[in-house]
């Protein structure tokens, strides 16, 4: 134990076991995920609710069949999307004003090849729940506050010229965190082997350049 020096030998220990601890965390978070899914599925499955019913809209709405009134387009909006035939291009979502419905919705109203706005004035939507997706900057995301999220419906029926945007998929949602639990306990695995391949060279080392009795 004399050549075992202390200090680094407490802090690769400390790092093995940060690793591990975020091994079981991921592996909760598999549990969790995966719970999120299959209620997910099961809400893809269920009959469809008005908008106002769902309101406010958490995360356990997603992915549910629903519908509402765009009373008035206050804005447009166009970003990369898909359309359901597979074909890329800009999609065009919609904010609403909604009324008593609530403060607004985003509405995707599907996807062409043109960045300009649709001609769509509002009206009746039908189409899945999701959320609408965020212009925050990963930085902003990762050192900001959180900003809230807007429910989006995205639209069955396109808007006049657009093609309609492939429906949000709760089986599109990646689940890595199996992989990810895999990675931290193979990095705690191998510091600790190069650690200890270390102390034995190191040992080694002292023996030979110990003098003899």
């Amino acid at each position: 134990m004399r050549n075992v020096p202390v200090v680094p030998t407490i802090i690769v220990a400390l790092a093995a076991l940060l690793m591990v601890r975020l091994g079981f965390w991921q592996l909760h978070r598999l549990h969790e995920k995966e719970a999120l899914l299959a209620r997910y599925a099961a809400n893809a499955a269920k009959p469809p609710l008005p908008f106002a019913a769902l309101f406010p809209v958490t995360d356990e709405a997603l992915y549910r069949r629903t519908s509402a009134t765009c009373l008035e387009v206050v804005s447009w909006r166009a970003e990369a999307g898909r359309a359901t035939d597979g074909s890329s291009g800009w999609r065009h979502v919609a904010a609403c004003r909604t009324g008593a419905e609530g403060p607004g919705i985003a509405v995707d109203m599907g996807v062409s090849s043109d960045a300009a706005a649709p001609s769509w004035k509002g009206g009746q939507v039908r189409g899945r729940l999701t959320w609408a997706p965020s212009s925050q900057s990963l930085a902003a995301r990762l050192f900001g506050k959180s900003i809230v999220r807007s429910p989006m419906i995205v639209s069955d029926t396109p808007a006049p010229g657009l093609k309609p945007t492939a429906p949000p998929d709760p089986r599109d949602i990646p689940n890595n965190h199996l992989s990810y639990a895999v990675q931290w306990f193979l990095f705690a695995a191998v510091a600790l082997i190069i650690y200890g391949v270390a102390l034995c060279q190191r040992a080694r080392k002292v023996a030979l350049e110990r003098p003899p009795r």
